[in-house]
């Protein structure tokens, strides 16, 4: 008897045709504090939707643009009141305060890292910090005008809505040679920062994190 032809469906794939899967990028365990009192104590990074910590070198590089401003060595910030708006693993906040911040502010709406950041403070005795669950906007709308030296923002990526208004409360809530610091997932631009009366002085870009160094756009750009 003639053999039978084999139908497609029992025909071998080709070799070498499937796709690998596609990895996406790893989140950090945990992060650390780079400077001051509490160099290189490290913080757990939750798996949380949308949480992504600055990453280590680019906080270095803030800090160190921070402490040049503040016209202190060694990276310190003698003094200063700041607010880390949208807190999640508080490196940013921790580590202004680790600097020698006087009053660090921060500001987290998920109340597992908000418990988190709460033991953290315990664990550092770190009486310079307070811990608010709330909106971060919100803080910086209630708070003084004129009365921060330096204010952090990095909100979620993907929530687009929260940026204008974050920058707008920040920059009323700054001191006239205050400083914002935003972590954008693009540049903005010269005019829509004017718009906010802020002004770029300093920008680096790492990966997919855009970071700015913002100062009143009365104080001009480097």
């Amino acid at each position: 008897m003639p053999q039978k032809k084999a139908t497609p469906a029992s025909r071998s794939a080709p070799a070498g045709k499937s796709k690998p899967a596609v990895k996406r990028p790893s989140k950090p365990s945990e992060v650390r504090i780079i400077g001051g009192e509490w160099k290189r104590t490290r913080l757990a990074v939750a798996d949380k939707p949308g949480l992504r910590p600055t990453p280590d070198r680019v906080r270095e590089t803030l800090f160190n643009w921070l402490a040049s401003l503040a016209g202190a060595g060694g990276g310190e910030l003698p003094g200063w009141q700041c607010v880390d708006a949208f807190a999640g693993t508080g490196a940013l906040g921790f580590e202004a305060a680790s600097r020698g911040a006087a009053s660090v502010l921060l500001c987290e709406q998920d109340a597992a890292l908000v418990a988190q950041l709460q033991a953290v403070r315990t664990k550092l005795s770190a009486e310079a910090v307070r811990i608010e669950r709330g909106n971060g906007v919100t803080a910086l709308e209630r708070t003084p005008a004129g009365s921060l030296d330096a204010v952090f923002l990095d909100p979620p990526f993907d929530n687009i809505a929260l940026y204008e208004p974050a920058l707008r409360a920040a920059a009323r809530a700054l001191r006239a040679e205050g400083s914002v610091y935003l972590e954008a997932p693009r540049r903005w631009s010269g005019e829509e920062l004017a718009a906010l009366g802020l002004a770029e002085f300093r920008y680096l870009k790492a990966g997919a994190v855009h970071a700015h160094l913002l100062r009143p756009a009365a104080q001009g750009t480097a």
